[in-house]
């Protein structure tokens, strides 16, 4: 097992990597405050793993909702239904829940622990790759709206994060690669060396080699950490960690949520920020072809859908927590291993990027 932490001063947390960490007692019981514990997961997750969290706190009083599965669910209707359970069973705010499943679990779960009464505590237990290298670290929460992906949502830091490598061994193929761009983000983002490694060790990854799995989630979790303790609410240098999403967010809310799962759209939105990049003179021509040719290795799109119009592009990417004062901002290249945030581009060029597709160039 490794641990990381992520540095926030009082409420900084451990990151636990591991195999057969869902069984350690010692995981968890250290970071919950009381006696009462709400597992939430969902329809598929629940028969996997659920049986085996509830043995390890068996030490307290742990009750269960089990929500429908996918990111469709990602909203307020959903979540109401954990502060029902939390209200019929009489939780208080000692109370810890738990997030048992992938990136829509974890960010609902992580929501309904920042709101129920004003605030308690949450453990992230994620069980995907890309909720594992992503979305359990970092304190973001929320639910979708049908006009925006993740616009409704709070900060808010779980207590730890309990990675067991295992679950991955039920993940579905297209979910792993899913994740898999997640992890390409940190190289493109911040670890250049992180690239290149991920340049030699894709196969490795897709193959679910034990080892190189381990080392892609430990050193994802450590360069998201690494920016989630210089910037904790994104009020500047985090929202490089959003490199490929406002692209990727208008693919997932123009398909319809699930359509595209939240990593083919973030692949696709990469590719799309690269050339961008590349329009704009950031990034060089070889830079690009090595940003595509990774992506088009871990079996992801790298290509957009062709029946979303470039207008329907421009009206969803305007509806982007990233928009300030009416300007959209985007996360662009200045080179593998170098992004940047930010509002000041050639209008034409995005233009140029967003026709692209219709074009077939």
């Amino acid at each position: 097992m490794q641990t990381l932490t992520v540095e926030l001063g009082e409420r900084s947390y451990p990151i636990h990597i591991g195999r057969g960490l869902l069984d350690e007692p010692e995981r968890f019981a250290p970071h919950i405050r009381g006696r009462r514990v709400m597992i939430v997961t969902n329809e598929t997750v629940a028969p996997l793993y659920l049986d085996r969290v509830r043995r390890t706190l068996r030490d307290f009083r742990a009750e269960t909702v089990i929500l429908p599965d996918g990111e469709a669910y990602k909203t307020l209707d959903t979540l109401n239904r954990i502060y029902t359970a939390l209200l019929e069973g009489r939780f208080d705010r000692k109370a810890t829940l738990v997030a048992l499943g992938g990136g829509v679990v974890g960010d609902i779960t992580g929501f309904a622990a920042a709101s129920y009464q004003r605030g308690v505590d949450f453990i992230q237990v994620p069980t995907t790759l890309l909720s594992q290298v992503d979305s359990s670290v970092g304190g973001k929460t929320g639910v979708n709206h049908p006009l925006g992906k993740n616009m409704i949502g709070a900060f808010h830091q779980p207590r730890c994060v309990v990675i067991d490598t295992d679950t991955l061994d039920t993940l579905p193929d297209r979910e792993l690669r899913a994740g898999i761009a997640e992890v390409i983000k940190y190289g493109l983002i911040c670890d250049r060396s992180f690239f290149e490694w991920l340049e030699q060790h894709m196969d490795g990854l897709l193959a679910r080699d034990p080892d190189t799995l381990a080392y892609a989630i430990h050193r994802s979790c450590q360069d998201k950490a690494r920016v989630v303790a210089e910037d904790e609410r994104e009020g500047g240098r985090r929202a490089i960690l959003n490199l490929g999403h406002t692209f990727g967010h208008a693919i997932e809310t123009g398909m319809g949520y699930g359509v595209w799962l939240h990593g083919e759209g973030v692949a696709a939105g990469m590719v799309m920020a690269a050339r961008m990049s590349r329009r704009l003179g950031w990034i060089d021509a070889q830079d690009l072809e090595r940003t595509e040719r990774l992506i088009r290795a871990a079996g992801l799109p790298g290509e957009p859908p062709p029946e979303l119009p470039a207008q329907r592009f421009r009206e969803l990417m305007s509806v982007d927590k990233k928009v300030l004062d009416g300007q959209l901002r985007l996360v662009l290249l200045r080179g593998i291993g170098e992004a940047v945030v930010t509002g000041e581009f050639d209008p034409q060029a995005l233009e140029d990027t967003l026709n692209e597709v219709r074009s077939g160039n």
